[in-house]
């Protein structure tokens, strides 16, 4: 297990945002428990890439183990140029390459994720929804943010969805802080 400090960060380079990158976005379906360690090889290459993690917490033998993992595990988002894709797959870290089609609605999606964990919002895996109301963030630090609002026992969330890998995430949200943008079916 990573010290915090050596985790690769969860965009690189890590003063830009996933909007700003240049190139075409891949996404890449690592090897089983390899997304950090490609994370590291694509900064040693100097290719740009975006690994959303959350931070989880669980006890063993009495002690509390925190750790920074992959909130959609096997799955790293990339971009660059062809010459760098290449550079990707000769890490022998990837499994797949899945090729993205329409690369505006992924930044879209992608860019809604880094903003929530920029503001630090904690996220929690979420089942992806196909169904459901699609609602937009009015207010506070996600304000902007569109997704599909699902209650719990307990709250409302916001899931976050990545439709290129059937996953979502999902935060809590203030039901007084969104507003319905229109009814799927």
């Amino acid at each position: 297990m990573l010290k915090e400090s050596e985790n690769p960060p969860i965009v690189w380079p890590e003063e830009c945002s996933v909007r700003d990158f240049t190139g075409l976005w891949w996404v890449a379906h690592t090897k089983s428990r390899n997304e950090k360690a490609l994370a590291h090889d694509l900064i040693r290459r100097q290719i740009s890439y975006f690994l959303p993690m959350t931070r989880r917490a669980r006890r063993h033998r009495g002690r509390t183990i925190r750790s920074l993992l992959p909130l959609f595990s096997g799955y790293l988002f990339f971009c660059g140029s062809e010459d760098q894709r290449v550079e990707l797959l000769r890490t022998n870290r990837v499994a797949n390459l899945i090729e993205v089609k329409d690369q505006g609605t992924l930044v879209d999606e992608i860019y809604q994720i880094e903003k929530a964990l920029r503001a630090r919002i904690p996220l929690s895996r979420h089942p992806y929804l196909k169904e459901g109301t699609l609602c937009q963030v009015t207010a506070g630090p996600l304000a902007g943010l569109k997704g599909i609002v699902v209650r719990t026992k307990s709250a409302t969330r916001l899931v976050l969805q990545v439709d290129i890998l059937g996953r979502a995430t999902s935060v809590e949200i203030d039901a007084d802080m969104i507003e319905v943008i229109e009814e799927q079916r």
